[in-house]
């Protein structure tokens, strides 16, 4: 079995995702690199990199390519 957060995420991406409209600045998209960290990264360096992934993602920020 896999990692549980990141089959969330991906529950996420398949699920709900599809239906909202396209607003991520970033490449990989968030919902990407929070589902990247956690399966690379023990659990708490994985949040702590999701979180401030997570509170860049603004108006003022201008975006770009931001990987895990």
């Amino acid at each position: 079995m896999g990692n549980p957060v990141a089959s969330l995420v991906r529950s996420y991406q398949r699920w709900i995702s599809p239906f909202l409209p396209p607003s991520c600045r970033f490449t990989p998209t968030c919902s990407e690199y929070v589902r990247i960290s956690f399966l690379n990264y023990p659990f708490h360096r994985a949040f702590f990199r999701s979180v401030k992934r997570i509170l860049k993602c603004h108006p003022f920020h201008p975006g770009g390519f931001d990987p895990p």
